[in-house]
């Protein structure tokens, strides 16, 4: 019989690394067979029409609107819907899987673990990107049997801090390897030229526009670069949405950057063809079809396919990631696979995919404390960006070529949807039967209860058969309670403690 298989995070089909990593690890165990695979999706409502196209049962986990309405006012809890905590247990219980992977931020997975229905068929595939490790990862450690981290970072620092041996493991996020691969010198200048680009040193950079994404040290850096390096044509490429995050345009002014050295990919949703040109707006006509507002940079809505995406990384000749921290990065392992020379920020999940064994090369950084938080934040140096870049520039080709491969093969070996398929297949399979608490009837509590005075014939009967050792303790207490009333209600409690336990 199949075991029921559901996996939790965002959705599938949206441009994210979650997202990406969904649909890589859906698509290889679906191929398998041997599961019932249900999608839970965040940001999707319960039954969204995109879901009658999966080949597999999907649940959108977002609450309806007018649940939505009713807690707009209360920013934590429209938080947790967004993670799809808010019904997350009406899905277990009408899914009712054999095994449960939540594949998410550690905040939106942790409070999983005080749910009735949480068990040791339950696993937690996070990214953990800073330290010090979020204090609610390290707490709910006994709880969890499946603890896994998307790179070595965050296992070897369990490690460090004595945690019991395995506590954290490392699986890291699934790669699609076929879609990204080095195209033929010939096609390369051919997909450039459609875009007005022959002899041009591209730097590219392939993210979602989030404050963590370094883009104020990469513009820096590229422009140090620029000023070293004045007949080497460069231009950086920024594949990501300028209407989100960071105020690109406006970095790029005030930086006295020449805006037509800075690239970016702009996608048409309705004819779904793109084009790589300077940034001049959003929500403009396309060139191919004549569509009117159909244009704007690619989003997590709106975006290439992974054969476009795949084309765009062969119209790099570098790529270069700085970031403040970050779970895994997949842009990184897609552009390893189109065989660049990958420059990645040293710490975090950096440290895995900058080493020579990876094709990639480190960029310098200084800590710094993140506001609210305390984590160790790193700021990459704009003058290690650009002297990087410049080893690339003048790297010669046989070099390039051969960190390229080294980089493919990294990938390909570590971080395939195969391999990390089927490390998932083995956890799942080795999972025994249990029983599930689908029901999940939660206790009420109301934090408001005052509990009623204790019956004094009851008192003395039960304080009979106490231990010897709890006797003096109580009678101190009672004495206590006769010259302070109000210790009272602590009394009660204490006796309902030796009751119930002795």
């Amino acid at each position: 019989m199949k075991k029921t298989v559901v996996f939790h995070s965002n959705y599938s089909r949206m441009f994210t690394g979650f997202g990406k990593n969904m649909k890589n690890v859906l698509r290889y165990l679906y191929k398998t067979g041997k599961y019932n695979i249900v999608e839970f999706a965040n940001s999707k409502t319960k039954e969204s029409e995109e879901f009658k196209s999966l080949p597999w049962k999907a649940y959108g986990t977002l609450p309806s609107q007018a649940k939505l309405q009713s807690i707009a006012s209360d920013q934590t809890k429209v938080r947790f819907a967004a993670y799809g905590l808010v019904e997350i247990d009406s899905l277990i219980k009408e899914a009712k899987p054999d095994f449960y992977i939540g594949i998410e931020d550690i905040w939106a997975l942790s409070p999983l673990v005080e749910k009735k229905w949480w068990n040791q068929n339950c696993m937690i595939w996070t990214t953990l990107d800073s330290l010090p490790i979020y204090p609610d990862a390290l707490k709910i450690v006994p709880k969890v049997k499946h603890y896994y981290a998307w790179t070595s970072f965050a296992s070897r620092e369990a490690d460090r801090l004595g945690l019991p041996a395995g506590s954290i493991k490392t699986l890291r996020g699934a790669t699609e390897t076929s879609s990204f691969f080095r195209l033929k010198e010939e096609e390369r200048k051919n997909i450039r030229k459609e875009f007005g680009l022959n002899d041009e040193f591209i730097i590219g950079f392939v993210f979602r526009n989030q404050l963590r994404k370094s883009v104020p040290n990469l513009i820096q850096g590229f422009k140090i670069f620029k000023s070293q390096n004045p007949n080497s044509n460069a231009k950086l490429l920024l594949h990501t949405h300028w209407a989100e995050g960071w105020n690109i345009a406006q970095l790029i002014k005030d930086s006295n950057i020449d805006p037509k050295d800075v690239l970016t990919t702009y996608f048409c949703k309705k004819c779904k063809q793109y084009e790589i040109k300077p940034f001049s707006g959003q929500k403009i006509e396309c060139r191919y079809c004549g569509g009117k507002d159909t244009v704007e940079t690619t989003n997590i809505q709106n975006g290439v396919s992974e054969e476009q995406l795949n084309e765009i990384y062969n119209m790099m000749d570098v790529y270069c990631h700085p970031f403040t921290s970050g779970g895994q990065e997949i842009p990184v392992t897609e552009a390893k696979l189109t065989e660049l020379v990958t420059l990645v920020t040293n710490y975090s999940c950096g440290e895995d995919f900058c080493t020579d064994e990876s094709g990639g090369l480190p960029l310098d950084w200084k800590p710094y404390y993140e506001p609210g938080t305390n984590f160790i934040k790193a700021t990459t140096l704009p003058e290690s960006i650009a002297q990087q870049i410049e080893k690339v520039y003048k790297m010669p080709a046989s070099q390039k070529e051969k960190m390229g491969k080294a980089a493919r093969q990294f990938v390909i070996e570590n971080l395939s949807a195969e391999v990390i398929g089927k490390k998932l297949e083995a956890i799942i399979d080795a999972a025994p039967s249990i029983q599930w608490n689908y029901e999940n009837q939660f206790e009420q509590r109301d934090p408001n209860y005052s509990p009623p005075a204790i019956d004094p014939r009851f008192l003395s009967s039960s304080f009979a058969n106490l231990p010897r050792i709890a006797k003096p303790k109580l009678i101190k207490v009672l004495r206590l309670t006769i010259l302070r009333p109000s210790l009272l209600r602590l009394m009660n409690n204490l006796f309902s403690f030796f009751f119930y336990f002795f």
